[in-house]
């Protein structure tokens, strides 16, 4: 990408190293990574089309293999390089948990589930399984569903949950509409499983709903 042919309001490269990459829209965030366009299509109005085209940036970095490559200009490799800044992304924000230290707040415990869960286009449901000083033994993705929803079987929780010699669990499942407004049916099953695993004295702390940009907490609501 040679930002010496483009008008001067449009070099994002030298927008981002003048004034820092907070300066910069959508758009220009996405030609630096594009780099290049496409026969008849700059980098930049390349850049524009796949936001509207996806809705935003969460709409492009979310969007299947499948519905990335029918745009026209886009590939298998530009597909690798954003699921590559996805996951990279996503092992920043995990690294402090991964390490083994303890949950120090909810929102440490909010970032890392948004990290995981906040893109996907159908709804998953998971748990963050902890020792007896909340310290992470492991995150486990436990169900998929589709947009309408995950069947979850506490059976099988409790199976994963006894596996991973936890002594607490917390959960958390995405809204793909965006809302995460939870319903009576997320009440209901976090009532399920916290019984269920009570019977094998593992504790349930919490059960988080992600949407986008927002978090619900079970716990804080009084609902558990």
């Amino acid at each position: 990408m040679n930002d010496s042919h483009w008008p001067s309001e449009e070099r994002p490269r030298e927008r981002l190293l003048a004034h820092g990459p907070e300066a910069l829209s959508d758009p220009e965030l996405l030609a630096i990574f594009l780099r290049t366009g496409t026969a008849g299509m700059p980098v930049m109005d390349l850049a524009r089309h796949l936001i509207q085209e996806f809705s935003g940036l969460r709409g492009l970095m979310s969007a299947s293999r499948r519905q990335f490559c029918q745009v026209h200009g886009l590939g298998t490799a530009k597909y690798a390089q954003v699921q590559a800044a996805m996951e990279m992304a996503r092992r920043v924000m995990d690294e402090p948990l991964r390490q083994g230290d303890p949950l120090r707040s909810p929102e440490d415990t909010r970032r890392f589930l948004t990290s995981r869960l906040g893109t996907y286009p159908h709804e998953v449901f998971a748990g963050l399984f902890l020792d007896n000083r909340h310290r992470v033994i492991r995150y486990r993705e436990l169900f998929r569903g589709t947009i309408d929803g995950a069947a979850v079987y506490p059976r099988e929780v409790v199976r994963q949950a006894l596996e991973e010699n936890a002594a607490a669990v917390i959960f958390a499942h995405n809204h793909p509409s965006g809302v995460a407004e939870p319903s009576p049916a997320d009440v209901s099953l976090t009532r399920r499983l916290k019984e269920a695993l009570g019977l094998v004295d593992i504790r349930v702390l919490d059960h988080m709903v992600i949407g986008h940009g927002e978090v619900i907490s079970l716990a804080e609501r009084g609902l558990m």
